[in-house]
Formats: C-alpha cells, structure tokens, sequence
C-alpha cells in the first residue's frame, strides 16, 4: 500500500530546503529500489517505522529495523529492499536546496548513510505533518512545505545516531517510551533510582542516555516540566497562593521556588502572575 506525494522541480525556489517527494509505503514485500550512481540529485531519508528491511552499501547488506534509517546524499547509489517474511512500514523524503551539502556536512551527517534514531516518534511526527500538508494543499503554499522539511530534516539532525555505534538504542528507546510518564509526574518527588528501575538501566546508564536523547539532565527535564506547570497555574489559579503553587509544582519549600522561577523566567511568580493573569 502507498502514500505518496511528487512535486515539480522548483528551478529558482528561494527556500533552504524543499521537498522533492514524501511518502510512506507498507504491506508491500515486493517493494525495491535499485538506483545506480549519479541517477537522483536529491538527498534521501529513507526510515523504517516497522517489519524490517535490507540496504546493500559497497557489497554488503545490512538489515533495518523499526527506528532505524538510511540518509543518502546526491548522486549516491542506492539499492534498499523490503523483507518479504517481515515486509517494512517505511517513511520517506527526497529533498533538496540552497548549501544543504555544507549544512549537512556540519552536522557530521556525511559520516555515515545507516542511522538509528533515538526518539522515533518525534520525527515520524515531523514526516506525517510535511505528507499531510502535501496531501492537503498540493504546491499552493510553499513556504509552509519549506519549514516541515526543515522540522523533519532537524528532527532527523536532533535524534539520529549511526547505526554501527547503536548497541544502546533499544535502552535509549525506553528511555524516550518514559517521557511523556515523567512529564506527568514531574512534580512528584524525582527519585533517579525509581525511573531507571523503569527503564532497566542502572542510575549512571540512565543518566547517560537521558543526556544523549535529551541533552540535559533528567533534574533539567524535570525542572523545565515543573516550570511550565507552574506557569499555567500562575495564571489559570488566580485564587492559590505562590506557596500553593510552589507546593503543587513539587517545591515544598516556597523561597527555592521563587529562587529556581527566577534563574529559568528571569522574574519572580508574583511579577509573572502580574504580568500575565488577567
């Protein structure tokens, strides 16, 4: 089965970046690509959300899974090909545009083609709104195609790891699984051991990988989720008092509230609900 989107080659188009095609095809074992070298003058991500699949780079084959992806660069050679027992849900974009080469490169994303990603959903996401949008409107507002290739080509920079480094992934993968949990439960004491008990890590590991998905600490995390809770509450519970909300936001003690508010806001809750509340 196949969603997909083509559209025209914008020879003078203004933008950094530009979608040449997205799509996404599934229950379809049959489904190959084999594109000699110098054939596409694009760039490629092509993603597996599910079943499994097989990309063959300099004689070799390496097999991709769920979470897993292959960036090509232009003019590359490219032969990547469903699992027929386990046939692939793949994800994928052709883009192109101003000094992308050198931006890409910047990012290091020259040094590998095989890639896994540490929060799969954020950039599937990011691909599904840039297919919807092309579904939707077609070529009528290009500046908008512009920025969700931007956001999935950022999503792609933000998560993406090479694959031959990626024996952690699958407790990465976890971690990434506990975040909207622990954004709920942001003002509840924040207890290290309970969380990697939850992700079968060790403390150390899962402050490590939290780092490397997140990049900041799981206290950051929770700080910054504290923070936007207290935020809305500042101004939506106009009848609590700032040691109400301190309490609420998991600050039992109302002067390290204020303390911590003012180094993130660069203002007091008191001057925040003034400014804000109505």
């Amino acid at each position: 089965m196949k969603r997909q989107f083509h559209f025209p080659k914008m020879d003078h188009q203004p933008f950094f970046c530009f979608p040449d095609s997205v799509g996404n095809y599934w229950l379809d074992p049959d489904h190959r690509v084999d594109r000699t070298a110098g054939s596409l003058n694009d760039f490629n991500i092509h993603y597996v959300a599910s079943g499994k699949g097989f990309v063959e780079i300099d004689g070799e084959t390496y097999t991709l899974n769920r979470g897993d992806a292959v960036l090509y660069f232009p003019l590359q050679q490219q032969i990547y090909y469903s699992s027929e027992e386990d046939p692939w849900d793949v994800r994928w974009v052709h883009f192109y545009g101003h000094q992308l080469q050198e931006f890409l490169t910047e990012h290091r994303l020259h040094r590998a083609k095989l890639w896994t990603l540490r929060q799969p959903a954020a950039w599937e996401k990011a691909h599904m709104a840039l297919l919807e949008e092309a579904e939707r409107n077609r070529i009528l507002y290009p500046t908008a195609l512009s920025m969700l290739t931007y956001a999935v080509i950022m999503e792609f920079i933000q998560q993406a790891e090479p694959l031959s480094s990626a024996k952690n992934h699958h407790a990465a993968e976890r971690i990434a699984e506990l975040l909207p949990l622990l954004q709920n439960e942001a003002c509840e004491p924040f207890i290290l051991e309970e969380w990697a008990g939850r992700a079968g890590v060790s403390p150390y590991y899962f402050c490590r990988l939290f780092r490397k998905i997140m990049h900041m600490t799981p206290m950051d995390f929770v700080t910054l989720c504290r923070m936007q809770k207290a935020k809305q509450w500042l101004i939506e519970r106009t009848e609590s008092t700032i040691r109400d909300i301190a309490e609420e936001a998991g600050y039992p003690n109302t002067s390290y509230f204020n303390k911590r508010f003012l180094e993130k806001e660069g203002m007091t809750p008191s001057e925040y609900r003034m400014l804000f509340a109505k």
